[in-house]
């Protein structure tokens, strides 16, 4: 008797752990969609203030859905045409330079600079192993057929990215129209006697989440038009990429701005591209910029979103950030204000009855 139970728990043991590598190798398979409906419901939570803004303003919810969605749809559209071919054309750019490049370091002008700057260095013998390198590497088949598979896997890439983009908008646009019904059928599941509260607790989480988002956006896209114009008007390298480079890294809260900041003021120190004179005003712009963000824009902007600590939006980024990459990033800082709401909303309380 006692080795069937001893079997029987085995088994049943076995059979758990057994469910439990099934799920987990399940979630990784299903990683991408997982990231896909994560983030819909992201931006369904973001874009669901300004759809009840219109809808208090006498639209109906079907068409307040469709003008938001539309001015969504027309934003990214936006950016693509922005972005897209400014780097098409650099890479056109770059294709018609190869020959030149390979014409000049075939050449001897470089080599008697060279040779007059620095006098010991063995010039011949690098210029023999650097025309031998050039020219190995675009006359062999096997390099231009890996350059070629390269080009081919960033097309992939680009591809992958575009239909990730129309997948997640799609879903945002179904969870966007059902977002009241799945409240409603999520409370169902919550038994009658903490029904009412939870339902509360639920709505100040998503409004304030959705206000946290939109917020987020509200700065992100300042800061992207105002780079974009200044960008332009100091000559600065690419300013729409630049620009649309600001946009994005203004979306993570707190370290999103400087981070981007500091890779603008690296691209205009490049030379041929830039100069340090544009470095150093770029510098300047985007110090000045962040205290106008910090005191001016973000408190009247995000005056309506769950505070969440410095130390915390740093945290939960480079947590979320290690998880997910840059959609773990933005999803991160949400997830921590409602964690911090239902510690001041719930456990707090509870707290002090005791």
């Amino acid at each position: 008797m006692k080795i069937q139970n001893a079997f029987r728990v085995g088994l049943v043991g076995t059979l758990g752990v057994g469910v439990g590598l099934l799920i987990l190798f399940s979630i990784s398979s299903l990683s991408t969609i997982i990231a896909y409906i994560g983030a819909a419901l992201f931006l369904a939570l973001g874009l669901d203030p300004a759809i009840s803004w219109l809808e208090r303003r006498g639209l109906p919810r079907w068409a307040s859905i469709l003008i938001v969605m539309t001015g969504v749809g027309l934003l990214v559209a936006a950016l693509v045409l922005a972005v897209v071919p400014i780097v098409v054309d650099q890479v056109s750019q770059l294709v018609e330079e190869i020959p030149r490049i390979v014409a000049r370091v075939n050449s001897q002008d470089w080599l008697e600079g060279l040779q007059e700057q620095f006098p010991q260095v063995p010039v011949d013998e690098i210029s023999l192993q650097v025309t031998t390198a050039v020219t190995e590497f675009f006359t062999n088949p096997e390099k231009l057929s890996e350059l070629a598979g390269g080009v081919l896997q960033v097309a992939i890439a680009i591809g992958t990215g575009l239909f990730a983009v129309v997948i997640v908008f799609i879903l945002t646009l179904y969870f966007t129209a059902s977002l009241n019904s799945m409240k409603r059928a999520t409370y169902q599941l919550v038994p009658a006697s903490k029904r009412e509260r939870f339902a509360d607790l639920t709505e100040q989480i998503t409004q304030s989440v959705g206000r946290y988002v939109l917020g987020q956006a509200s700065l992100a896209a300042c800061n992207g038009v105002a780079s974009f114009i200044f960008l332009s008007i100091i000559q600065a390298p690419f300013p729409a990429v630049l620009a649309f480079l600001a946009f994005l890294f203004s979306l993570v809260p707190l370290v999103g701005t400087l981070t981007g900041s500091i890779v603008i003021v690296l691209v205009c120190l490049i030379p041929g591209l830039g100069s340090p004179l544009t470095a150093l005003v770029a510098a300047i712009y985007y110090l000045v910029y962040m205290q106008v963000e910090a005191y001016f824009l973000s408190p009247r902007i995000m005056n309506r979103a769950v505070k969440v600590p410095g130390a915390l939006v740093v945290i939960a980024a480079l947590a979320g950030g290690a998880l997910l990459g840059i959609l773990g990033a933005l999803i991160a800082i949400p997830v921590a204000a409602a964690f911090l709401l239902i510690i001041k909303q719930v456990v707090i309380p509870r707290q002090n009855e005791r």
